[in-house]
């Protein structure tokens, strides 16, 4: 390992975590050296870096299991009511410096460490990312834990533990290569098997119903396996769990279809059972209809739904006999959050349980799940929303959809007493679609099952009771709400931002770290010229460390005093990845045809994950490669711009260049990004914003001033007249020179010399195809561009503009997000009682 960093450079005691007491260090060194002592084998006496890494991981470890042993007891003893997160995809990233900034344990750590001639940054470097997520709803579900436990809810997350999660993106040739993600190749030690609640999971077989009741028989079993992961809340000693599912073959399995003696087929035949939690879809925004699919989807809500049941019918610590036997009381003891329309089965799988296993009254039952579940409705881009085709459910889940029928039938047989005759509302409010293909439609399932229906921002929310569920709005209106995401400071600031958020800390105290609105105190100091060096002083000094990341890591070099010009997000068409391209482009113009012209030098990076069957999605980011390899050549250009791609962003990578950003691009065509959460990590990291009144940056904008960020372009109401109108690509095209000189220079190979047709796709698609509409804003997005390099040259107004948006970012907090679903749709209050640590007797 690489020495450690002189005194000088690391002794810079970071207020916001703590001074390291000495008898703290000397315990994470006892401990870490007993846990270096028992990983290394008998025949091997050199510790790898992965050695040192686990033996701290297992020092850190340690601290929590105290904690999490005596929040469970807590939790059985007050017996409050949990709450139930379930999602398919939880994208947590790195858990090691999570923990130590929760536990307030960093410091002890980073002493320790150095004491024995290591480094933690190297060391923290080590760990795979847990990416089994795809983007902002995985990220969301993470932020959401951290924020429950901080805001001590008893809650639980529940996913399924992907084998292979979201694949490591590699370049080759300027092209997306996919490398398959083996996360948990050297073993995760932050997590805990529970091998004693395995519970069974049914698929395919058939109905049979009988004088005692309906029977679903002659299924196949898949056994759900938990793993536990400890989810520490800040410094209040609360640690909750997430347990993800993961599957395995019974003993048995199809041993029995083998009569033949063929035993070692049947054994290798395990492999289909346990193929279900084997990788994550790649798909972020858009529904693949494949039948494993919907395997998982039902596999993680039948186990967890077992699991709800018994906790819930033995609420006692450490007992499994049930002590509750009457369901009448199950939706004060548990609320069932649905993360978007993944895990909509819980709605009939809840149903079967009470109906055909509990022998509840059917209406009694529906009433139970209503009240119990609540839906979050993540998109509104018509290929995002799952329809699976009855057929399938057939197979699969023949009882599932005898009840989705029976509960459609119900829901129809309302809405027709309400709207007598109105066969089209009938039609388009129906959870079965008919045609070609009889589809179920989950969203409407969702609906009509929950309580409670959110969007995940104001306009988002808007546009859910406007258009999406319009019907079901106006049928009942009080089940719409609007729950704004938010992403936890802790991740998101103080261990990805130290440096900021030492000196914030400096001069409004720590209580930002919990109560984020706190930052509004900062409006004291936007005049101040102290304060306005020191955030100027800690934004460079990012900027300088992630370009030593990237030269060092992607043999990249960077001007560090160039604007950080920052696109990172899934690559998909509604981003417009593109409009970023033409803008770069259109610089490049203008630097050749006026090189001695002074201009804002900057550094446009754009980085992100194509899905694999995604072809524009792979073209775009071919092109921005190709792009990159002219403009960076360009011995005319020199340092004036570059353009680079960030090959594989994820969380960690997310955590190094969001601080170091200058300019946040959030560039989505009005109407359809739902909301957004990297743009409210840059705002907090103090990167201003260029965007369109879009999903969250409306609200930033009101917080902030909208004459704090860059907006351009197109209102939601533009882009709806625009459609009735008819949108032409090519008047603008014909009309804006800089464009039709762009779109010439894609077009012709200019950026491809090699092979000149490479973008003919890209180009037909602009011209002809653009659901998104990139032409429409190129011009203001343009101009706007131009003022935002005008305040650059200001280095004093822009960063007084910093100062105010990082103060005003206060609203953008999952603790505040979180406080309202408990609030609105949970029915709990958050606590701010300390569970006492393990060394302390309890109450």
């Amino acid at each position: 390992m690489a020495a450690p960093l002189g005194d000088g450079d690391r002794r810079k005691q970071i207020s916001v975590r703590g001074i390291a007491g000495l008898g703290d260090v000397a315990e994470v060194r006892k401990s870490f050296n007993r846990h270096l002592h028992f990983t290394l084998v008998k025949d091997r006496n050199v510790a790898t870096p992965r050695d040192y890494y686990f033996a701290l991981a297992h020092t850190v470890r340690d601290h929590l299991v105290g904690r999490w042993i005596r929040t469970q007891q807590h939790y059985y003893e007050r017996d409050p009511k949990r709450i139930y997160y379930l999602s398919l995809e939880f994208y947590m990233g790195r858990t090691l410096q999570n923990t130590m900034v929760n536990l307030g344990l960093q410091n002890a750590c980073d002493e320790a460490i150095y004491q024995l001639g290591l480094d933690l940054e190297e060391l923290e470097e080590i760990e795979e990312d847990a990416g089994l997520g795809n983007g902002g709803l995985g990220r969301l579900a993470a932020c959401f834990l951290d924020s429950m436990a901080t805001l001590g809810l008893a809650a639980y997350g529940y996913g399924i533990r992907y084998e292979f999660g979201i694949f490591n993106q590699k370049i080759v040739d300027g092209w997306q290569v996919e490398e398959a993600d083996d996360w948990l190749r050297y073993g995760n030690p932050w997590e805990k098997a529970r091998p004693e609640y395995m519970l069974p999971v049914h698929f395919y077989g058939r109905v049979d119903h009988t004088p005692e009741g309906v029977k679903w028989i002659n299924t196949q079993v898949v056994l759900a396996m938990p793993y536990d992961t400890p989810v520490p809340g800040y410094k209040n000693n609360t640690v909750n769990t997430m347990r993800l599912w993961s599957a395995k073959a019974p003993n048995d399995f199809n041993l029995q279809e083998f009569n033949m003696g063929d035993y070692i087929e049947a054994v290798l035949d395990r492999n289909l059972a346990e193929n279900i939690s084997r990788v994550l879809y790649p798909n972020d925004n858009f529904f693949e209809g494949k039948e494993l699919r919907l395997k998982q989807e039902y596999f993680v809500v039948a186990a967890t739904l077992q699991d709800i049941i018994r906790r819930f019918k033995s609420s006692k610590f450490g007992c499994r006999d049930p002590v509750r036997t009457c369901f009448e009381t199950f939706p004060d003891k548990v609320a069932i959050q649905l993360n978007d329309t993944h895990p909509a089965l819980s709605i009939p799988e809840l149903m079967r349980i009470l109906v055909d296993v509990e022998k509840v009254d059917w209406d009694k039952a529906w009433e139970i799940t209503k009240r119990t579940c609540a839906y979050t409705n993540h998109t509104v881009l018509p290929e995002a929303l799952e329809r699976w085709p009855v057929s399938m459910f057939e197979k699969l889940l023949p009882r599932h959809l005898e009840i989705i029928y029976a509960l459609n039938q119900m829901h129809l047989d309302h809405v027709a007493a309400l709207y007598p005759g109105d066969i089209d509302r009938l039609r388009r409010m129906s959870v079965i679609e008919e045609g070609d293909c009889k589809r179920i439609n989950m969203a409407h399932l969702c609906v009509i099952g929950s309580h409670a229906v959110n969007g995940v921002a104001r306009i988002h929310s808007d546009i859910v009771k406007n258009s999406v569920f319009k019907d079901f709005y106006e049928l009942e209106p009080e089940k719409f709400q609007n729950k704004t995401n938010g992403i936890t400071p802790r991740r998101w600031l103080l261990l990805c931002n130290p440096g900021l958020a030492d000196i914030i800390a400096e001069k409004i105290g720590e209580g930002f770290i919990t109560d984020l609105s706190q930052l509004k105190k900062l409006l004291d100091f936007i005049n101040n010229e102290t304060f306005i060096r020191d955030v100027a002083k800690v934004k460079q000094e990012n900027k300088l460390k992630f370009a030593a990341y990237l030269e060092e890591q992607y043999k990249v070099k960077i001007n560090p005093s160039s604007m950080f010009d920052v696109q990172v997000k899934r690559i998909h068409e509604y981003k417009r990845q593109l409009l970023n391209c033409l803008h770069a482009i259109t610089l490049y113009n203008r630097i050749r045809s006026n090189p001695s012209k002074s201009s804002v030098p900057r550094t446009i990076m754009i980085g992100g994950k194509a899905a694999p069957g995604y072809h524009m999605a792979k073209m775009i980011i071919k092109l921005i490669t190709s792009i990159g390899e002219v403009i960076n050549n360009d011995p005319y250009v020199g340092d004036k711009l570059k353009v680079i791609f960030l090959e594989n962003y994820r969380v960690s990578l997310a955590e190094k260049v969001i601080p170091a950003a200058d300019l946040s691009q959030q560039i989505s065509t009005a109407g359809t990004e739902a909301s957004g959460t990297g743009n409210m990590k840059f705002m907090v990291n103090g990167a201003l914003t260029i965007g369109t009144m879009d999903g969250a940056n409306v609200e930033m904008a009101e917080e902030a001033g909208e004459e704090n960020l860059f907006i351009f372009g197109m209102r939601v109401e533009d882009v709806e007249a625009l459609d009735r109108k008819g949108y032409n690509a090519r008047e603008y095209y014909e009309r804006l020179p800089e464009l039709r000189q762009a779109i010439d220079q894609i077009s012709s190979g200019f950026f491809s010399p090699r092979d000149p047709g490479c973008f003919k796709d890209v180009v037909n698609m602009l011209m002809y195809h653009d659901r998104f509409k990139v032409f429409a804003d190129y011009e203001a997005y343009i101009k706007c561009q131009g003022q935002v390099d005008q305040l650059f040259m200001d280095p004093r107004e822009w960063t007084k503009k910093v100062i105010r948006n990082i103060a005003c970012s206060g609203k953008f907090s999952s603790d505040r997000t979180i406080t309202e679903y408990a609030r609105e749709i949970w029915g709990v209050e958050p606590s701010a009682t300390k569970i006492p640590p393990p060394n302390l007797p309890r109450d």
